[in-house]
């Protein structure tokens, strides 16, 4: 089985493709981080300079999504708390 049979991308999508293993990605940034992880011998000064601009952002939303989910947990325990207590 090829590599090229796993995806199955519509037509009417637009489609980055990794030009080291044909793979498609929905967006610039994920291929920048696929080029970056997988195919990194292979990079030219201005792909790894993408790649490291994707990984810092991953990394700035990873935070930012554990903050809110830190959060969400927070009053979800003070809720259940106050339901315990009155209950």
């Amino acid at each position: 089985m090829n590599e090229q049979d796993d995806y199955h991308v519509p037509p009417t999508e637009s489609v980055y493709e990794c030009e080291y293993c044909g793979r498609p990605f929905a967006r610039e940034e994920w291929r920048a981080l696929h080029r970056g992880i997988e195919h990194a011998d292979g990079l030219d000064d201005e792909e790894v300079e993408q790649f490291r601009e994707a990984y810092g952002d991953e990394g700035e939303s990873l935070r930012l999504f554990r903050l809110k989910a830190l959060g969400v947990l927070v009053v979800l325990y003070f809720c259940l708390l106050m339901i315990y207590a009155v209950v």
